[in-house]
Formats: structure tokens, C-alpha cells, sequence
């Protein structure tokens, strides 16, 4: 039987008390109806981000910026729509067109935010890049996007867009922030240009079908892609914020993912604004004593995570959390990768509260499943599609997929037309036509529903392991071994072997105080074996200091497995120890 967290009295009803009847009333047409709408007809994810609170509730605070110094910067929905007003003017002045592209490359500093509404605000595509990324993924996307403007800072432009300027001939523009007079040639100081600039009196009229938004995503092998998300987007932005993070207007959020992966823009920038909440955007880098002390000192009450950061946490203890107040937080939730039973238990007892693990994809642009306020919580479960999603497993009978019944593993698929829907990968057509069939997005996980209704993740359709005609899911293995006090982080693949076809592999992080020694490795085995069984254990254990992660926390067993049997290891630029 399942393992259940029980949920106790709520402090405040949840945004979604009522999963069967939200399905059963849901509409499109009532979820679209709940925007303001552009005055003109249309739709425009900066207009319902930012103007529609910048009319209601011009003083209340949109961001609140922690700077590294320690510097606290507030900046309300009136200031806002004045900065993306400006921003929106200096693109106008620029002559940059709707549908031009507009990069960022910075850290999480206001000009940041400001850029990427203001682009929106005035018809052109916005696409964030992590500042940690080197010179070549940024020549990379930034030419497949055929980015015509990026705003960046001195420092990263000299270091890292400057040696690679003269092979970006779409980049006519570089907007540089800060000091005006710390421009080099071929710059504009954007501190300049906005004080310069008209402010835009509305915005641009877009329609829920124009471009928005450019995400990219790692590719396998070769390039990443690049896709494109619509205006149209916003509709499941602000609802599934709402829903699945059970936001209020109250509320005082923060959403820990930087805005050069899709999650911070989603759920960083166009969820709590679309909802009238504040959010809180730190600055500086992970770090346990800060995180803390910013959820305890900011009265945080709604915290959106990953469960990278998450066991990082687990690792510092249990002194740390204990000497804060985490009264004031009411509901954590994590993306970005499965979440471990282990961790689930683990926020009950450091913070009082379970996490809340939800699922989607850059491709789906927003959540699509999640564990709900209202309901009791499965550790290790995915959780029940949101109102106006439909999901299915599918699994291959042959040449074809069909509907798989409950408990049995397929593919995860979900009924294509949701807004926030992906509408291209740039330039590659014949790859994005590849992710349909019929009428159905083909995900590339791997999950069971089970009779209740829960999805549970499997793996990846490319990560599953045929071990002797046992197909494994390196998820579940993981998870039995983070289970072991002695294994900190794990990481799984299945190894060639001539005669099982595939054996399982394991890549473990001991424990802090635990040694990486024969006495361990036959714990551990002994431990999955008992927990697994011999046909799902791993019959290899290696122990590793660090594993490869995208920065949105996902464990690449692709790379792992290239390492292990010497083949390339494709695109790399969104490693977490990439620079």
C-alpha cells in the first residue's frame, strides 16, 4: 500500500478545494474570460502582468530584489509598468520590429525583469540566458534564435559576448546596465536609453497565437533547441500558478529559479504577477544559512524550489532550519526533476510541511501535474492532472500506441491545444511535427497511472533499462538508494553487458562522515536488493564526489553513460558546472 501524508486544516481554503468539480466545470473559454484583455481585442502577457495591478494596485509591491551587497530593492506595479513603458520606448526607438528577438544575459537584477516585460509589452520575443553559460552556448543560441538585441552588464559582455560579437551578425544591438560612462564601443548604455526613452502609452497588440517567449532546452546530442511559446500562454500561467502553487493575493512567494530556465519565467515572473503576488527574487547564489534567513526575514509563505537545492538542504541538517521561524510558510513545491519520497518526508519534518511535487516541461511551457493543497500527498507520486488537462498512458502494441490500463507503464501524452503549448522549435520543423501523434504530445516520459488516478514518473523513455527483459526505471533504483543514510545523491544507467543485455549502474554521493568503501558499496547493495530485488539492484556501484545536472536539476544519465563507455557527450552548456 502507498505511503500517505495525511494534510491537516488548511490556514486558507485552497485556490482548487474541489478537484472533481473544477474538472467537471472547466472551460477554456471561462479561463481565457478571466483576463482583461487587451483594450483593442487581443491578448499580451506584460498587459495582464503588469498593467492590469499597475491600475488596481499601482503601490503594492510587484519584486522585491535582494541584492548581493544586502542591498533590499522594492519595485512596485506602478514602477514597473513606468520602467517597461521605457523599455518598451527604447526597443520602439531602436526600430526593433514584433517578433524580433530579444536576449538577456544576467544575473537576477531588475533591469533583467524590466527587459523581459517590457520586450513583451512591445510585440518582440523575449529569451533569457543563464549568466553563468560561456562564450560558445551563448553563440550558440543566440544564432539560432537570431537574437537583434541583448541587454547584459560590462562584465559578462567583455568576458563573454565580446570574443564572439563579430559571429553573431543578427546582434545589432548590445543594451549594457549600470554606469553610462562604462560603455565600450559597440555598446549603448541602457541606464541612458531608458531615462531617454517615451514611455509606451499601451501595449503592443498582440494576439494569443503571436510569439512570446523563447526557451531553450538541451539537446540529446548536437544543438539545443529552441522553443517558442505564444501570448497565449499567459491563460495557463496565471491558472496553473494559482492552482497548483496555491497562490493568494496575500501571498509573499519565491520562486528560486533563475529566469535563463523556463521556470523563472513561468512561475518567477508571469505566474505571481498575472495573480497580484509578490515575489521575492534573491540575488546571490545557493546558499543554506541565506536561503533560510530570506524564507524566515521576508515572511515567505509560498516557496517554489528544486529538489537539487532541496537535498542540499537535507545535507546542511537539521540545526539550520531549526534556528529560523518558518511560521509564516504555508506550501513548498519543487520542479525541475522526480522528487524523492525521501524528500517529501524530510520538509515534514524541517519545515512542518510536505513538499509538493509537480511536473512539466520547457515544452509544455507550464505545469501540467501536480500534488494539490487540498489533497493528501503520495511521496514519490507526480499527482493528478490540473483542470483542462488531459493526460494518457500510452504504450506500444507493436507499431502502435494505445491506451495503457492502470498500473501499467507507457509513455506519458497529453492532449495537445493547452495555451502554454510550445508552438515550434526554432528552424527545425520536422522535429517538432515528430513530438505529435495524432492528437497527442508525446512527452518522452515514462509513467503509470494508478487506480486512483495518480501519475507516477517511471523515467525516460531513452533512460529506461533492459535488464535480462526487466525494464527498469533508474528513478525508482535512485530513489531505494537515497532511502540509505550512507548515500547522500545517486545516479543510474544501464550498462552493455553480453549476456542480461543491459545491467544496472549506479554513480553514488556517500553521506557526509561516510567513506567511499567496500563496506558501504555491499550495504548499499544489500540495501536496493532487499528494497528492489535482485532483478532491478544494481549489480555496479561507483562512488562519485559529483554527478552531472542541468541547472534545473535533472541528473543527465546520458552523460553519465557516455563517460562510462567513452562515446560523445553531446550538448553540454547547461551542466550546473558549466561556466
Amino acid at each position: 500500500m502507498d505511503e500517505v501524508i495525511r494534510k491537516g486544516p488548511p490556514e486558507l481554503t485552497p485556490t482548487l478545494p474541489d478537484y472533481a468539480r473544477a474538472c467537471a466545470d472547466f472551460s477554456w473559454d471561462t479561463a481565457r474570460a478571466e483576463l482583461a484583455g487587451l483594450p483593442g481585442g487581443g491578448l499580451n502577457i506584460a498587459f495582464e502582468a503588469v498593467d492590469r495591478y499597475a491600475t488596481s494596485a499601482p503601490e503594492r509591491v510587484a519584486f522585491r530584489f535582494l541584492r548581493r551587497g544586502g542591498e533590499v530593492e522594492d519595485l512596485t506595479w506602478a514602477g514597473l509598468r513606468e520602467g517597461t513603458a521605457r523599455f518598451a520606448g527604447v526597443l520602439e526607438g531602436l526600430g526593433v520590429r514584433p517578433g524580433d528577438r530579444v536576449f538577456a544575459l544576467a544575473g537576477r537584477i531588475p533591469e533583467l525583469y524590466v527587459a523581459a516585460l517590457g520586450t513583451l509589452r512591445h510585440g518582440a520575443v523575449f529569451c533569457s540566458l543563464f549568466a553563468a553559460f560561456g562564450p560558445e552556448p551563448i553563440r550558440t543560441r543566440m544564432e539560432i534564435g537570431a537574437g537583434r538585441v541583448l541587454v547584459t552588464t560590462p562584465a559578462l559582455y567583455t568576458r563573454k559576448v565580446a570574443p564572439i560579437r563579430d559571429r553573431l551578425p543578427a546582434l545589432e544591438f548590445v543594451l549594457l546596465t549600470g554606469d553610462p560612462n562604462a560603455c565600450p564601443e559597440g555598446t549603448l548604455s541602457l541606464t541612458r536609453l531608458l531615462e531617454e526613452a517615451t514611455p509606451t502609452k499601451e501595449a503592443a497588440q498582440t494576439r494569443e497565437d503571436d510569439p512570446a517567449l523563447l526557451h531553450f532546452t538541451s539537446g540529446t546530442t548536437g544543438k539545443p533547441k529552441g522553443a517558442l511559446h505564444a501570448h497565449g500562454a499567459v491563460i495557463w500561467h496565471r491558472l496553473s500558478a494559482r492552482w497548483a502553487l496555491d497562490l493568494h493575493p496575500e501571498d509573499v512567494y519565491w520562486c528560486t529559479a533563475d529566469p535563463g530556465w523556463v521556470t523563472g519565467v513561468s512561475y518567477g515572473i508571469v505566474g505571481p504577477l498575472t495573480n497580484g503576488v509578490t515575489s521575492i527574487v534573491d540575488e546571490g547564489e545557493f546558499n543554506p544559512e541565506r536561503w533560510y534567513r530570506i524564507l524566515d526575514e521576508q515572511r515567505v509563505t509560498v516557496w517554489y524550489t528544486a529538489p537539487t537545492a532541496l537535498r542540499l538542504l537535507i545535507r546542511a541538517g537539521m540545526d539550520l532550519p531549526r534556528a529560523v521561524d518558518l511560521s509564516r510558510l504555508r506550501h513548498v513545491a519543487s520542479v525541475g526533476e522526480p522528487l524523492n519520497p525521501h524528500a517529501v518526508r524530510w520538509g515534514v519534518e524541517a519545515l512542518g510541511l510536505p513538499i509538493h511535487d509537480t511536473w512539466w516541461q520547457t515544452e509544455t511551457g507550464g505545469i501540467l501535474i501536480a500534488n494539490l493543497a487540498a489533497e493528501d500527498i503520495h511521496p514519490g507520486a507526480m499527482g493528478r492532472t490540473l483542470p483542462g488537462i488531459e493526460a494518457a498512458i500510452l504504450a506500444r502494441r507493436g507499431d502502435a500506441l494505445e491506451p495503457a490500463p492502470p498500473g501499467e507503464e507507457g509513455e506519458l501524452a497529453i492532449r495537445a491545444g493547452w495555451p502554454s503549448m510550445f508552438r515550434a522549435y526554432l528552424n527545425e520543423e520536422a522535429r517538432y511535427r515528430r513530438c505529435f501523434k495524432d492528437s497527442w504530445y508525446l512527452t518522452g516520459d515514462l509513467a503509470r497511472r494508478d487506480a486512483d488516478g495518480l501519475l507516477w514518473f517511471v523515467g525516460r523513455a531513452d533512460d529506461v533499462i533492459n535488464s535480462s527483459g526487466h525494464l527498469v526505471g533508474p528513478f525508482e533504483v535512485e530513489s531505494a538508494l537515497m532511502e540509505h543514510p550512507g548515500a547522500a545523491e545517486a545516479g543510474v544507467i544501464g550498462k552493455p553487458d553480453p549476456v542480461a543485455m543491459e545491467v544496472v549502474k549506479a554513480f553514488v554521493i556517500p553521506a557526509a562522515g561516510r567513506a567511499p568503501d567496500e563496506a558501504l558499496r555491499a550495504e548499499l547493495m544489500a540495501y536496493a536488493r532487499k528494497r528492489l530485488g535482485p532483478a532491478v539492484a544494481p549489480r555496479e556501484i561507483e562512488f562519485v564526489t559529483t554527478l552531472p545536472r542541468t541547472r534545473s536539476g535533472k541528473v543527465l544519465r546520458r552523460l553519465l553513460k557516455a563517460r562510462e563507455l567513452g562515446l560523445p557527450e553531446g550538448d553540454t552548456s547547461t551542466l550546473e558546472e558549466a561556466s
